[in-house]
């Protein structure tokens, strides 16, 4: 009964302030991180437009966040980060708490989007397309150019949120653009989003969201041939939390 009357006078705070000041605080962090990313650098425009904004909007939903493993990254070093994708909330939780500087892979589309792929490009995130090899070719140059002194790449490889809880099938891309970088892959796990916001929904509410950070899994050992057993090894990885919560 307690849930039910606080989940009401939620509603109120939702609708009449919390989503129209998203919205807003949204385009503005949105054009500050443009501009400073064009008149600084990039990581200084990551962090106006991506970790600030992700912050303020956690803590005013509010979101409570834990996160583990912190001590597996290591200073310097990029990654392909992997991790499952469970609501839009994981966005605020990875850019907010992670603490290293990200770069998001976006589809090719998306670069078309007034606005979207104007402000994506300037703030550095990656347009991969592998339509081509000429152009694929290009694109992974271009992204190795970003991915260093630990910049590192996130990647959701089921390619959409899931509506379960339970990460769906992994896709390749993630884990040939580990190999083709050459970089290490660190599996991360994102819990309690879908309950703050479920996919496909604008039915906010507060509540407490956890990030573990595992081990980075070394990628010399594997190739092409093999990375079917890579992306099996780092969905087990992943997965393992969900199972037991």
């Amino acid at each position: 009964m307690n849930n039910k009357l606080l989940y009401i006078l939620y509603q109120p705070y939702k609708w009449l302030f919390f989503l129209p000041f998203a919205l807003a605080n949204t385009l503005f962090f949105g054009i500050m991180a443009v501009l400073v990313s064009t008149f600084v650098n990039q990581r200084v425009g990551s962090y106006f437009g991506g970790v600030i904004w992700s912050k303020l909007n956690g803590y005013l939903t509010p979101m409570l966040v834990k996160v583990i493993g912190k001590e597996n990254i290591q200073k310097g070093t990029s990654y392909v980060i992997v991790s499952n994708h469970q609501s839009i909330y994981d966005i605020f939780l990875v850019y907010g708490w992670l603490g290293i500087d990200i770069k998001w892979v976006m589809k090719k589309e998306l670069a078309r989007i007034p606005g979207v792929g104007f402000g994506s490009k300037k703030v550095g995130h990656i347009f991969l397309d592998r339509s081509n090899s000429r152009v694929a070719l290009e694109s992974l140059n271009h992204a190795k150019q970003k991915l260093v002194n630990g910049t590192s790449v996130v990647i959701f490889p089921e390619g959409t949120r899931s509506t379960t809880g339970q990460p769906g099938v992994f896709k390749k891309g993630a884990f040939r653009l580990a190999l083709d970088l050459k970089l290490p892959i660190l599996p991360m796990t994102l819990m309690g989003t879908n309950h703050i916001m479920p996919t496909g929904t604008l039915d906010i509410k507060p509540g407490n969201a956890t990030m573990i950070i595992h081990k980075p899994i070394e990628i010399q050992n594997y190739n092409n041939e093999t990375i079917r057993e890579l992306m099996e090894r780092t969905r087990e990885i992943i997965t393992g939390p969900l199972i037991k919560q």
